[in-house]
């Protein structure tokens, strides 16, 4: 059942934990807990020239909120911090934005929310 709850792209995103894991090498850091469901997250970037470098992150969170921080990760490295409103945007944030997870939005916008409290 929860195979069809929860897409496989979306299930994919959220195991790669290739940026997982805060480094405590930068000031850009940011917490954030989602009062609605619980969802907590720990965001560290590195930024050089006006652009994200890497972002790092640590959540205890749902596995919508797991995915969001994993791509908004691999996505916003080498991105000029003006252009971080067009990353949600992207083809790449469609599978999460759906109308199928829009109650859910809170907890896929918090990685992006604490990268912008970062910041």
């Amino acid at each position: 059942m929860f195979k069809k709850i929860i897409n496989k792209k979306i299930l994919k995103l959220a195991y790669d934990l290739s940026n997982y894991g805060i480094k405590k090498k930068s000031k850009y850091t940011s917490n954030l807990k989602n009062k609605k469901c619980g969802d907590k997250i720990k965001v560290e970037l590195q930024i050089k020239n006006k652009k994200i470098i890497n972002m790092c992150y640590e959540t205890e969170s749902c596995i919508l909120c797991q995915a969001s921080a994993s791509l908004l990760s691999k996505r916003v490295k080498n991105t000029p911090i003006k252009d971080l409103d067009k990353i949600l945007k992207s083809r790449s944030f469609e599978n999460l934005m759906s109308k199928k997870y829009l109650p859910r939005r809170d907890c896929i916008m918090l990685p992006y929310n604490a990268l912008k409290k970062a910041l």
